[in-house]
């Protein structure tokens, strides 16, 4: 039985799922049942001084071995390892003998135990379209074989030998195989839970990237900028080239708050704000910018829908400053079918770059910009598009309300 123990104390290892007690449970379910039924069956006939001592102890230790080998198989089933080659040997030829000895003497009511067990053991390792199938064969077999046998004993009672067998393979076989489908149905649950839970850290991880490209590479990209202006005016207008540095200054600050609160989850991009910032920023760079907001429609957007359009115009002016010359830009919110949509209009496309390419520049070529938001959107039933078309490169963004 050393083996056999071996095998419970390898599904000892708990990960706090239950899990492997269950398994343990199930191995102890399945090897007591066949434990029980052959000790007490068999038992009672190994322990009758009416029969030969010698077939007795042939009997009793086919059967301990037919115990063990199940036991051992069962082991293997429930951890979805193959089965042992010499344990299905064993198996076999103590079953054998388990079922010859009674037979042989008209005991017609425990020779089929043994077989009965050992057949529904192994069927647990075939796929369920062929156990069901060899549990049938078996269901017509053994009953045969007790019937031929009594016959040619002249067996006054012959529907005792053949519906006996018939009864231990419809007692074992479900009931084992049920067991089995229990086991395979809780592991495939806990698999789902550990995938879901990867999935979730997953996903996470790449909002805190998305979230950390937006504060990032809105802040740098608008201090690169006005620390390239303070640079050129460093000896024209030193006052105003003083100026643009407090600025940068105050940004380089902000960029550093908001990295804190994104690290501490309490960062959330209002759509008000970001419009306010964008106007802005634009305006010091030189771009004249036309806001036209519906403040009672930002105002009743859900959180998550209004703070994507936040991140739309954040991600929208990074992308102007970065790869446009534009000179006029407008963000205009008005009500859709659904909810909401968001324009971002600017004059700064590049005469040279068709759609594809000012694709590109906004953002598709690194999978952080604007496609990444746009895979975002279509996650709460929004959309994100852009296009060039002649010098305009416009931003279109809808959300449902």
């Amino acid at each position: 039985m050393s083996t056999a123990r071996a095998v419970v104390d390898d599904a000892a290892v708990d990960d706090g799922s239950g899990l492997a007690s269950f398994r343990r449970n199930i191995w102890w379910g399945l090897a007591g049942t066949v434990a029980c039924v052959l000790g007490f069956a068999v038992g009672d006939w190994v322990l009758d001084p009416d029969v030969h001592g010698g077939l007795r102890a042939l009997t009793g230790l086919s059967t301990a071995a037919t115990i063990v080998a199940c036991a051992v198989l069962l082991g293997q089933r429930v951890r979805d390892q193959a089965p042992s080659a010499g344990w299905l040997v064993t198996a076999g030829c103590a079953t054998a003998v388990a079922a010859a000895v009674p037979l042989a003497l008209g005991e017609f009511g425990i020779w089929s135990i043994a077989p009965a067990a050992t057949i529904s053991v192994l069927v647990m390792f075939l796929p369920a379209r062929r156990a069901w199938p060899v549990l049938g064969i078996a269901l017509a077999v053994l009953p045969a074989i007790g019937l031929v046998t009594a016959l040619g004993m002249d067996e006054p009672h012959l529907g005792h030998a053949a519906w006996m067998p018939a009864l231990m393979v419809v007692a074992f076989g479900p009931a084992m195989l049920g067991m089995l489908r229990g086991w395979q149905v809780a592991a495939r649950l806990d698999h789902a839970r550990r995938l879901a839970g990867e999935l979730a850290v997953a996903d996470e991880r790449l909002r805190f990237a998305a979230d950390l490209h937006d504060i990032q590479g809105h802040h740098l990209q608008v201090i690169a900028l006005k620390s390239e202006l303070a640079a050129r005016l460093a000896e024209a207008d030193p006052a105003r080239a003083a100026e643009q540095m407090r600025e940068v200054q105050q940004l380089a600050g902000d960029a550093l708050r908001e990295t804190r609160a994104l690290v501490q989850g309490y960062r959330r991009t209002t759509l008000d704000a970001e419009i306010a910032n964008a106007s802005k920023v634009l305006t010091a760079a030189g771009v004249a910018v036309r806001a036209d907001v519906d403040a009672d429609l930002a105002a009743s957007l859900p959180q998550g829908p209004r703070s994507l359009l936040g991140l739309v115009v954040r991600e929208a002016t990074t992308n102007l400053l970065r790869h446009s010359r534009a000179t006029r830009a407008a963000i205009v919110l008005t009500p859709d079918d659904a909810g909401a949509r968001l324009v971002i209009d600017n004059d700064g496309a590049r005469p040279d770059a068709g759609a594809t390419s000012d694709a590109g520049a906004a953002g598709a070529g690194d999978g952080t910009g604007l496609v990444s938001l746009a895979e975002r959107l279509d996650a709460v039933g929004g959309h994100l598009s852009w296009v060039s078309t002649d010098d305009r490169f416009v931003v279109t963004a809808t959300v449902t309300g």
